[in-house]
């Protein structure tokens, strides 16, 4: 409760709340004068949209076959967008041939500050769509 006493002004029940998913303030109401202000009640906000960073599966797909051809894996080798090119057993040089077979593949170029950030294939997949994005 706030009031201000030569103006007559008063702020009561003021709350608010906040969760990512929802933001909101309860109830509040306004007096001046005497004269009372209709309660404000909002209600949660609702999301609208959202981005996702995530490759097409396709692409993905498509980068795992790659990863599998540059590191001479057999086919049925379990390869995802969760693996990481160093547990698949290349090594920094078997990473500079991923990329260059994605280069050629994709028919993009890879920076090397973005090619150093590539860890995993979900990685490679994102960058290579970003690019392709750019492209265009």
């Amino acid at each position: 409760m706030a009031s201000v006493t030569g103006s007559s002004f008063a702020i009561s029940s003021l709350s608010s709340s906040f969760n990512p998913n929802k933001a909101y303030l309860k109830t509040s109401s306004l007096s001046i004068k005497g004269i009372s202000s209709p309660s404000l009640r909002l209600k949660p906000a609702t999301r609208r949209f959202s981005i996702s960073c995530a490759a097409k599966p396709e692409t993905v797909d498509k980068v795992c076959e790659i990863v599998k051809k540059q590191l001479a894996l057999p086919n049925d080798s379990a390869v995802n967008g969760e693996s990481k090119f160093t547990a698949l057993g290349a090594d920094s040089l078997d990473t500079v041939e991923i990329v260059m077979g994605l280069e050629e593949a994709f028919g993009i170029t890879v920076e090397e500050e973005n090619a150093q950030t590539i860890a995993t294939v979900q990685d490679a997949a994102d960058l290579i769509e970003d690019l392709v994005a750019k492209k265009c």
